[in-house]
């Protein structure tokens, strides 16, 4: 699903008014209806209503909503803010229709300035970026009725307070508009990942399935590299095989036995990276500790494995100890931070979402390189600039181990011959699935990182079916 700018709304609203065609002031009719319907499934007329309004096509929204829902024996007031020569051709028009009714209870002009809610977006809050906004400025909504489509600015964690429940009210914009018009910024739906899904030959051995290497775990961080491994054997994978130093080698081999060792010859530390002809994707950075030499030992392993590789948790710390190793990163490499990690690599603090995701985007597009920012909405920033947000999962997956799980999947898929974009996607949507899937079964509190594993299966099965 497309997210579109403010702008880009603005335009879609004019050619809809052209092709349909219809008047504004009609279209301002069709919107209405739909938001007095949502109210009224929420609310009854036992409950009184205040309308705030403004003087542009939104203070009209609002003063037709406030007609209808009087209609509908709903104790009106309405408040109408800045009138005079400033109103809007369709506010007026709503204006006199509500002056009609008799059903309102309080209409009042007010003359100062004021800015009003909003319908569509809560006041104060902008579309997409809100870096310099005042926050104590924005109203707190617990409902948020937004018309066609999700704004930018309701997927970032900061802004969430703002806006509460969000509703999406279709009111029938021009849909031939939304399907030819590009949008740098969307939302990945269960039907797009289905659609990316490979399909298993009967015939297929496991030599066809793909040959993923993980590079996990120092000593002590053995569940690191449990946790990346039986994520990446539970997503499809041919054959697996974790590198991991010499006193993890009994832990690995009782806890994932379908799992290949290749044994580091340090006893604690990863210090040397393995010859990766053979393989076809590497999945590295889990548990690896801050060791000097596991940092040596991962750089060399990065450039030199030249294979699909995604780089997580400490990997992502060493880089941000070594940034000129950025620019050693080979094109195509997938990058999972989390906020902060994201941070420490860039070598800035953000003070908002959109700040970081701007600057995670660019820094894809000026190295060539993938960056999945880990959150609620997980954005996956492409070299092409465009951002797909996640729309599956839930507060319960933040636990230690969580982004392990999702390394090795990403692994598995890519070893599977998955694109690095698909096989992103597909990874952050199908983790955050099977913990939708497991919290409903077990409740968000006891949610820990090996119940992601064991959903995977269902998840896969919802996919297929």
């Amino acid at each position: 699903m497309k997210i579109f700018t403010g702008a880009q709304i603005h335009e879609l609203d004019k050619y809809t008014i052209e092709k349909e065609p219809i008047n504004s002031i009609d279209l301002m009719e069709r919107a209405a209806h739909a938001l007095v319907r949502a109210i009224t499934e929420v609310w009854g007329n036992d409950v009184p209503v205040v309308v705030f309004a403004g003087p542009g096509n939104n203070g009209g929204d609002a003063l037709a909503v406030a007609r209808m829902l009087a209609e509908r024996k709903y104790a009106v007031s309405v408040y109408l803010f800045n009138v005079g020569d400033r109103l809007s051709e369709d506010c007026k028009v709503n204006r006199q229709r509500l002056a009609g009714c008799r059903a309102v209870r309080n209409f009042v002009e007010v003359t100062n300035e004021f800015d009003p809610p909003k319908l569509d977006v809560p006041s104060g809050l902008m579309t997409e970026d809100n870096t310099y906004n005042v926050r104590a400025n924005i109203i707190r909504a617990d409902l948020t009725l937004t018309l066609q489509c999700r704004k930018l600015s309701f997927l970032f964690a900061e802004n969430q307070r703002h806006i509460g429940l969000v509703k999406v009210l279709d009111i029938g914009l021009n849909r031939e508009w939304m399907e030819r018009s590009p949008s740098s910024f969307s939302v990945l739906e269960e039907k797009d990942v289905r659609d990316m899904l490979m399909t298993r030959d009967d015939f297929a051995h496991k030599g066809d399935m793909g040959n993923a290497l993980i590079v996990a775990g120092c000593y002590g961080m053995a569940g690191a590299a449990i946790l990346a491994t039986k994520a990446c054997l539970r997503c499809g994978v041919g054959k697996v095989t974790v590198c991991t130093p010499r006193r993890n080698n009994d832990i690995l081999q009782v806890a994932v036995p379908e799992a290949v060792m290749f044994i580091d010859k340090d006893e604690t530390c990863f210090t040397e990276a393995v010859d990766a002809t053979d393989f076809d994707a590497l999945g590295i950075g889990p548990g690896l500790g801050h060791n000097e030499t596991s940092a040596i030992a991962l750089i060399t392993q990065v450039r030199n494995a030249n294979i699909p590789m995604v780089i997580d948790a400490d990997g992502l710390n060493m880089l941000a100890n070594h940034r000129a190793w950025l620019q050693q990163l080979p094109q195509g490499v997938i990058l999972t931070p989390h906020p902060k990690e994201f941070e420490r690599i860039a070598g800035a603090h953000f003070t908002d979402s959109y700040e970081r995701l701007s600057h995670a985007r660019d820094l894809a597009e000026r190295k060539g390189i993938y960056i999945l920012l880990k959150g609620h909405y997980s954005a996956l920033c492409q070299p092409n600039g465009n951002v797909v947000f996640n729309s599956t999962g839930n507060a319960g997956m933040a636990t230690a181990g969580s982004g392990d799980v999702l390394t090795g999947m990403i692994t598995a898929l890519l070893a599977r011959g998955y694109s690095q974009a698909d096989a992103c996607m597909m990874g952050m949507y199908l983790h955050g699935l099977a913990g939708d899937i497991a919290a409903r079964e077990l409740g968000m509190e006891s949610l820990v990182a090996s119940d992601i594993i064991e959903y995977l299966p269902k998840a896969f099965k919802r996919l297929e079916n």
